[in-house]
């Protein structure tokens, strides 16, 4: 049997490795559910259903073959404000809203914008996200109590501080146990996950060792329910859609962002190409469905779906696997995981953290010293101590400005003149100085992007350097690859201000980018289609067709090599558009043949 799609060519023989690949990913993903929904301040049966029902959607519906969805550490101190300021049913509804809008950022096609997040706003808020994920279970982890969860990361390290003296030496075994366990199962043992083993063997120390003497999920959260989630429509109004929708369109980029990062990683891994629009889609149904069962939001998750291709995953079938095995757990041995230390659970919570710190990324670009640096370190600063959102806005907008400094900085304008020492008699910016300037023709060679960040500094280069009013102005843009209407303007004003004292305004080179703006904008038409030339050389033989003979007399500026016949008066220079000159000796007019290829 053969199916279209993300399941072409899949084949019957495919279905073992999904299999197996599911029952793997979907043992792994039984812990970290439970582990994310109590980090994010929810019972950990909300984020068993989200494995469940998000896994399952996501595969079903998603871009990518091998994409893994459910709840991700990326998400818990974001579902943590929300859950501590508007409550668990409001989380669910702002839940319904980011999949609303990431269901209309695919059909609007808005995938491929999030590649143009620049790299140190994603390294930074993912490191401040990991750290505030790793101090988040040093209560677990040292067995502390009395504690209160607050919103920001000042208030709940001063919390640890406060209760450090109720640390619990049998919690502490527990965690080193797990977390030796963790770190050394994948070096012995590379097949079987580390998580699930630590997770077990950590429990069966407590419950032997340690009874009633170390936290467990059950004593914290109560039981576990074995039950299938049931369908629950939460009260939507008006005014909680209002209130909500700052936290929902945080919700729905940061699972965009985190989706298809995870969807690009596969694609690396696989040699596969997703669908970022359809990812995006399908991540929104996931997401607007499963609050209806008690689900968080959930995402793409990295390091599911990574371990998913390495097991071996043919097609989406093994993301519905895995969903079906968790469901499968979840109805069998739900009253167990009632007993699992929460001493076990801050460990794996603790390696995710590690895992998705991004840490060598973050030391390399610290390490450069440049703008993105400064970029880093503020999204990731304002990560940890203020919140995702504000982190976000503030690094992207600090990218976007030192973007625009540095490309206006780049745009360099530079009056010519030809070098009679070199090929063709290239025109460079050294043969210009006093007393070795044509009074009648200025060129400038203008080189970078000519935008609303450098519009003004290429105006005041111009303007600032022929106060003496030449007759002819010959711009050379063969190196300007772009220009905007802010841009145009700029040039606008130069072409009118040369146009009133009766000049001639000159391009040479110009790219299609910068024309197409001219003609848009109609400044070709007043600088005059007659005006534009392919070569340099070509408009500066026009443009010496063009100056005014009786102001030659006598200059010894000598710019160009014909200065020497015009400066002794041995040549009339009509003034026509023909493009040519009419020497009044031979000796000129046999100079006045070569070409200027400048």
């Amino acid at each position: 049997m053969k199916l279209s799609g993300r399941f072409s060519d899949y084949h019957a023989t495919h279905f073992r490795r999904d299999l197996i690949a599911g029952l793997i990913v979907g043992v792994i993903a039984i812990p970290l559910g439970m582990a994310f929904a109590i980090a994010s301040g929810v019972s950990p049966e909300n984020g068993i259903y989200t494995t469940i029902i998000a896994g399952f959607l996501i595969s079903l519906f998603g871009g990518s073959r091998f994409q893994i969805g459910g709840p991700t550490g990326a998400f818990i101190p974001i579902l943590f404000a929300i859950v501590m300021q508007y409550g668990f049913e409001n989380l669910l509804i702002a839940g319904m809203l980011a999949g609303i809008m990431l269901v209309l950022m695919g059909i609007l096609k808005l995938g491929a914008l999030i590649k143009f997040i620049p790299r140190p706003v994603t390294i930074g808020f993912t490191a401040g996200i990991a750290v505030i994920i790793f101090t988040g279970q040093i209560a677990n982890f040292l067995g502390l109590t009395g504690l209160e969860r607050h919103e920001d990361f000042i208030s709940n390290m001063t919390e640890i501080g406060l209760h450090i003296s109720t640390i619990n030496i049998y919690s502490i075994i527990t965690a080193i146990f797990c977390l030796a366990i963790i770190i050394v199962t994948p070096k012995l043992f590379p097949k079987i996950p580390g998580p699930l083993i630590g997770l077990i063997l950590s429990s069966l120390l407590a419950a032997l060792l340690f009874e009633g003497r170390v936290a467990t999920i059950g004593s914290t959260y109560g039981a576990i329910s074995s039950t299938l989630p049931s369908f629950h429509f939460p009260e939507i109004t008006w005014e909680k859609i209002m209130m909500l929708l700052p936290p929902a369109f945080v919700i729905a980029m940061l699972g965009g962002i985190e989706s298809l990062l995870s969807a690009v990683v596969a694609d690396g891994m696989t040699g596969k190409q997703h669908n970022s629009n359809r990812e995006l889609i399908g991540q929104g149904i996931a997401n607007i469905v499963t609050p209806l069962f008690g689900g968080i939001p959930a995402t793409g998750a990295i390091a599911r779906t990574a371990t998913n291709i390495k097991s071996g995953a043919a097609s989406p079938f093994s993301g519905m696997i895995h969903s079906v095995v968790v469901l499968f757990v979840l109805l069998i041995f739900a009253p167990l995981a009632s007993t699992i230390p929460l001493a076990s659970m801050a460990p794996i919570l603790m390696v995710v953290a590690w895992n998705m710190s991004e840490r060598k990324g973050f030391i390399h670009i610290l390490k450069t010293k440049t703008s993105d640096s400064f970029v880093l370190a503020v999204t990731f600063s304002l990560t940890v101590l203020t919140d995702l959102t504000t982190a976000v806005a503030v690094g992207l907008i600090l990218a976007v400005i030192l973007f625009v400094k540095r490309m206006s900085e780049i745009l360099t304008v530079a009056k010519v003149l030809p070098d009679p020492t070199l090929k063709h008699e290239k025109v460079v910016p050294h043969m210009v100085k006093d007393g070795h300037d044509c009074p009648q023709i200025a060129i400038y060679t203008i080189e970078g992007a000519l935008f609303f960040g450098a519009a003004a500094l290429f105006e005041k280069s111009i303007m600032n350097t022929i106060h003496y009013r030449p007759k002819v102005l010959l711009l050379r843009m063969g190196k300007v690859p772009f220009m905007d209407t802010t841009g145009e303007s700029n040039l606008a004003s130069v072409v009118t201000d040369f146009k009133k004292n009766d000049g001639i305004v000159l391009f040479s080179s110009i790219q299609d980018q910068p024309r197409e703006v001219l003609r848009k904008t109609g400044l070709d038409q007043v600088i005059g289609e007659d005006n534009f030339y392919e070569h340099t050389g070509e408009a500066l033989t026009y443009a010496l067709s063009n100056l005014t003979p009786s102001k030659c007399l006598g200059c010894k500026h000598f710019a160009f090599h014909e200065c020497t016949l015009l400066s002794a008066g041995k040549a009339a220079i009509p003034n026509d558009k023909k493009k040519t000159w009419e020497p009044t000796t031979e000796p000129l007019n046999s100079l006045m043949s070569k070409q200027h290829n400048h």
